[in-house]
């Protein structure tokens, strides 16, 4: 029924697949990878995740701190009762995030290619 050549195919097409999910899941971090901190749906400011730092953000409800290390970014400190955000590992990929609900916090990881960059032009 199958020949050698029908799994060389089947095989060549998953090698394909591999490689081109590998591609899509480094170009989503990596060099040039910015944390954008929102606090009440307003921009707080955007930091490199290729430079270690401490980041103390102020807002109405409260004050955390978000600390970026080995490239990538945790929630080190916050004053909100429940603390969750804290327990969230560390972020270092596109689009994953920390939110802190109390304090209305956004910490989303934005990639290289993401960071004001269209996915596609339409004329």
């Amino acid at each position: 029924m199958f020949r050698k050549k029908d799994f060389m195919l089947v095989a060549v097409i998953i090698v394909t697949a591999a490689i081109s999910a590998l591609l899509l899941m480094s170009a989503q971090g990596g060099a040039g990878a910015k944390v954008h901190i929102t606090v009440d749906g307003a921009l707080y400011g955007e930091y490199s995740l290729s430079e270690e730092q401490s980041i103390m953000i102020d807002g109405e409800s409260g004050t955390n701190r978000l600390m970026i290390e080995n490239g990538s970014a945790y929630m080190a400190e916050a004053d909100c009762p429940d603390k969750y955000c804290m327990d969230h590992k560390p972020i270092s990929r596109g689009g994953e995030t920390i939110i802190c609900l109390p304090h209305r916090l956004v910490v989303e990881v934005i990639g290289a290619r993401d960071a004001h960059q269209p996915d596609v032009i339409v004329p």
